[in-house]
């Protein structure tokens, strides 16, 4: 009966009660935090310790692009560090700068890092950072520290002592190349 005017009603009341099902349901989809007006997205895939490194990198990528404070917030980041990391990392701040003074201090998701041309070549993590046993210096893939087919590009370290200097000042001479 397409011609009686009841059937031409429902049909209508039924695309209309669709419509607002489907509103519904996105207005679900996206609900916002409260008080907030960013919607509540939330990825399981990540840990704490990873989203706040990915806030601070957003931090840094906001202060590189005004160009001011690089090796101020290096300095600051060393200064929020746990003793034993804090002076692992004034001391690599140190041997860094004598043993390869073309890399400039910045850092890279909330690290000390080093970088020749705007890309990071080394950096160090400290061992509070994702609650391990020993702090590393790590070597980005601009680091010229390739053996073969195979090679180290972090290293552990839980003292820094003469010997440790003497091999970081090689790997970094290697590095920069």
């Amino acid at each position: 009966m397409a011609g009686s005017p009841g059937s031409v009603g429902r049909s209508a009341r039924t695309h209309r009660t669709g419509f607002k099902e489907i509103e519904r349901s996105r207005r679900v989809m996206v609900a916002k935090k409260p008080g907030s007006e960013r919607p509540n997205v939330t990825s399981p895939s990540f840990s704490a310790a990873e989203r706040a490194a990915m806030r601070a990198r957003a931090k840094e990528l906001k202060a590189q692009a005004s160009k001011e404070g690089d090796e101020r917030e290096l300095i600051a980041k060393i200064a929020e560090m746990q003793p034993s990391s804090r002076a692992m990392a004034e001391r690599l701040h140190r041997i860094i700068h004598s043993a390869a003074p073309d890399l400039s201090a910045r850092t890279w998701y909330g690290m000390p890092a080093y970088a020749k041309n705007g890309q990071v070549v080394c950096f160090f993590q400290p061992a509070e950072k994702f609650g391990t046993r020993y702090s590393t210096i790590g070597f980005s893939d601009e680091a010229k520290l390739d053996d073969g087919h195979m090679w180290p590009t972090a290293f552990a370290l839980t003292r820094l002592d003469a010997a440790e200097e003497a091999r970081i000042v090689a790997l970094l001479k290697q590095a920069v190349g």
